[in-house]
């Protein structure tokens, strides 16, 4: 990955910690999950309405690093009005991201502003925290309430 392109994957997750998109409670929410990194400390909970399959919406609260709380922005920006199967999907997508399964140069057109976090592969520790939200975010689309952790 170039200078500049880090540069700008760098500013768009400062962008996102600092203001981040959807944290907020949703009330009444019918769907909900907690998550937990105990290495870094991040927590976060993912609040969703889902009809008929698809999420009408979805929203965080938390604490955590700014790649943690980032990702959590972006994944809920990307994911409104997305089928379940979609939802499911993009987890699998960006975890092969994150993780490195999509290799050093991976084809980042179907993830689009997701694909700011394809650096975080060459950080293994922090690979929990991009990928928090997204776990967290699977148990509350499955209606799974046993808190997700990272160990």
């Amino acid at each position: 990955m170039d200078s500049e392109l880090k540069e700008l994957y760098q500013q768009v997750i400062l962008d996102h910690n600092k203001s981040p998109k959807n944290f907020r409670v949703i009330e009444n929410a019918t769907r909900h999950a907690e998550g937990y990194n105990p290495l870094c400390g991040d927590r976060i909970d993912v609040y969703m309405n889902i009809t008929d399959g698809v999420v009408d919406d979805i929203s965080f609260k938390g604490e955590g690093c700014a790649i943690s709380k980032a990702s959590a922005s972006l994944m809920t920006s990307v994911l409104k009005g997305k089928r379940k199967e979609e939802a499911e999907k993009l987890f699998e997508k960006f975890h092969d991201l994150v993780t490195g399964k999509l290799g050093e140069k991976p084809d980042t057109d179907e993830l689009g502003k997701l694909a700011v976090f394809a650096g975080v592969q060459e950080f293994p520790v922090r690979v929990k925290c991009a990928s928090l939200a997204w776990h967290t975010m699977i148990n509350a689309l499955n209606n799974k309430t046993v808190k997700v952790t990272t160990e």
